[in-house]
């Protein structure tokens, strides 16, 4: 189950780029190039002290920002004496950008899942999270990428991925409303079916989100 709300306040296996993948490669040449002639389109002056060396600055930071951690080596642990338990990690905070304007949107990532016999290592969870946005995203096929990489990670579908967001795309263009946040959430196994085990992961994740 995914559920997407905009309130005011408010596998990685292909290898060709699409949707929600990154580049395989950044050109950070032919990048500061186009940055070059965007200055000048702008009425600019590259060459001019303050934006003698933007170019390549810019260009260093796609090449950056397209080429995140790799989140696919598991770490997970045996804790065969352990079921039952819900798992929360939050306060994971990422920066990705919009594919729609390319602004950039900050999301706010906590995730669940009910452990069976192993647990996955906590430092996993930033990973993932790193690796999915660090490339041209939306923050609905984020919340998606995340949770069905930890599902496929656990072997297991009971997991829950909630992500509050601020968008700059509407922050500082169009609407402008700087307190505007969207919050998706997508469900798997027991917490699309069970609906205390869900409202106990979301209780529990806000009150990460209060005390951070």
């Amino acid at each position: 189950m995914t559920i997407s709300v905009a309130a005011s306040e408010s596998d990685q296996r292909a290898s060709a780029p699409g949707p929600g993948r990154p580049a395989l490669a950044v050109d950070t040449g032919r990048i500061a190039d186009l940055i070059g002639q965007l200055l000048v389109e702008l009425g600019e002056d590259p060459a001019r002290e303050g934006l003698v060396d933007t170019p390549e600055r810019v260009a260093a930071w796609w090449r950056a920002f397209l080429s995140p951690d790799d989140a696919a080596a598991a770490t997970c642990f045996t804790e065969s004496q352990l079921s039952g338990q819900l798992v929360i990690v939050g306060g994971m905070s990422v920066w990705s950008l919009c594919e729609h304007h390319l602004l950039p949107m900050n999301l706010q990532v906590s995730a669940g899942y009910v452990p069976d016999g192993e647990v996955v290592g906590l430092s996993k969870f930033g990973r993932i999270a790193q690796h999915f946005a660090g490339r041209l995203q939306v923050q609905e096929r984020f919340t998606q990428q995340f949770a069905e990489h930890l599902t496929g990670l656990i072997e297991r579908e009971d997991v829950a991925v909630a992500v509050r967001g601020l968008h700059l795309c509407m922050s500082m263009r169009g609407v402008r409303m700087e307190d505007a946040r969207t919050t998706t959430l997508h469900t798997r196994g027991r917490f699309a079916s069970d609906p205390v085990l869900t409202q106990q992961f979301l209780t529990l994740a806000a009150v990460q989100k209060s005390t951070a």
